[in-house]
C-alpha cells in the first residue's frame, strides 16, 4: 500500500469577510489541510472585528481549539483602507452568529507566524493570505531566515486584465498596503497568485446560492446568509449573474490544482504613483526580461470549483 500522505500545513492570514469565512471553512472542512492557526489583519474591517469574526467562524466550524492572533491593525505605511460598503458594518453581515467562547491568543500574529515556521521542518508550512500582506510582510522582515523555510505563499489580491476594484489600476487587498505587497513579492517564496481574473469567474450564482441553503446545516445557513448580502454589491456594481467569491479560490487551489491555470510570470507592486498606487504590474506577455517571481492564475473551472466547495462544505454541521 502507498503510504499516507500528510496533510499539509497552513496558516490562514485573513481579515474576515464574507468570503474569507468560507475560505476558512472549506480549509477546515478540508482533511488535506492542517490549519496550524489563523493570523488576523485589518483590511475589510478593523482588526478588532477581524479578530472576532475569525474566532466565530472557528466556533461555527467546530474548531474552538484553533489558535486565533491578532496582528497588525493598519499597513506598514498608510492609513488604514476598509471595505464595509462591501462587507457590511461587522464584515459578516447578512447571518448572525454568538459571540465567541473561544479567547484570543496573547501572542501577536507576526510572532506566531514566525514561531510556527521555524518549529516546523523546512518546507513544510504554506501561507494562505486573505487580505492585506501586512503581518505577512513584517513577519519577512522580522525574520528574514524564514522565507527559506516557507514551502509557499498562496495569496488572493490583484489583477491583470480585470485591472482594479478599489480603484481603476488596484485591487482592494494589494491596494491597502502595496508596501506589504512589495516586500512578499520580493521575498523570493514560491509564490502564487489568485487575482480578480480568475476570482471574478467564481460567481455565485442562483443555483451555487441555494445549493448553500440546501445544506440545512448551520453552516450552510450562515454561508446562505452572508453570501445573500455580499454579493448584492457586486451584482450591482458589475451587472453580473452572481458576485464573485474571492479568498475560496485560495484554498481551493491547494486542495484540486487541476480546477486552475495561470502562468509563472513576474509581478511587481506600484507603490509610489498616485494614480496606480496597488496595482500588480504583472508581465503576461513576457515583455520584460525580469526574472518571473509568481505564478499568477488566470482561469479555473467554475463548475468544478463550486462542486468542491459545496461538497466540503455539507462535511460540516
Amino acid at each position: 500500500m502507498p503510504a499516507a500522505v500528510s496533510p499539509r500545513k497552513i496558516i490562514i492570514d485573513t481579515d474576515p469577510g464574507q468570503d474569507d469565512a468560507v475560505a476558512i471553512l472549506l480549509a477546515l472542512a478540508s482533511p488535506e489541510l492542517e490549519v496550524l492557526a489563523i493570523t488576523a489583519v485589518a483590511g475589510n474591517v478593523p482588526l478588532d472585528l477581524t479578530t472576532l469574526n475569525a474566532r466565530k467562524v472557528c466556533e461555527l466550524a467546530g474548531r474552538a481549539d484553533l489558535p486565533v492572533h491578532p496582528g497588525c491593525a493598519g499597513p506598514l505605511a498608510r492609513p488604514l483602507v476598509t471595505a464595509e460598503h462591501v462587507h457590511g458594518k461587522t464584515g459578516l453581515d447578512g447571518a448572525d452568529l454568538p459571540e465567541p467562547d473561544m479567547p484570543l491568543q496573547d501572542t501577536h500574529a507576526v510572532d506566531a507566524i514566525i514561531a510556527h515556521v521555524r518549529a516546523e521542518a523546512p518546507g513544510t508550512v504554506t501561507l494562505c493570505a486573505l487580505g492585506p500582506l501586512t503581518n505577512i510582510a513584517m513577519a519577512l522582515k522580522k525574520a528574514p531566515d524564514i522565507a527559506e523555510r516557507l514551502a509557499h505563499i498562496v495569496l488572493m489580491g490583484g489583477a491583470y486584465f480585470e485591472v482594479g476594484n478599489i480603484t481603476p489600476a488596484a485591487e482592494f487587498n494589494i491596494y491597502v498596503d502595496p508596501e506589504a505587497a512589495q516586500v512578499v513579492f520580493g521575498a523570493g517564496v514560491p509564490l502564487t497568485v489568485l487575482p480578480l481574473d480568475v476570482t471574478h469567474k467564481a460567481l455565485i450564482t442562483p443555483d451555487r446560492h441555494h445549493a448553500f441553503a440546501a445544506l440545512n446545516s448551520s453552516v450552510g445557513q450562515a454561508v446562505a446568509g452572508w453570501l445573500g448580502f455580499y454579493e448584492r454589491f457586486d451584482r450591482e456594481k458589475y451587472g453580473s449573474d452572481g458576485g464573485p467569491l474571492h479568498d475560496p479560490c485560495v484554498i481551493a487551489w491547494l486542495l484540486a490544482p487541476d480546477l486552475f491555470t495561470g502562468r509563472e510570470i513576474n509581478v511587481e507592486i506600484e507603490t509610489s504613483s498616485a494614480l496606480t498606487r496597488g496595482m500588480t504590474v504583472a508581465d503576461w506577455w513576457g515583455v520584460t526580461d525580469r526574472t518571473p517571481n509568481a505564478l499568477f492564475i488566470g482561469d479555473l473551472d467554475a463548475s468544478g470549483f463550486f462542486d468542491l466547495l459545496t461538497s466540503r462544505l455539507e462535511s460540516l454541521v
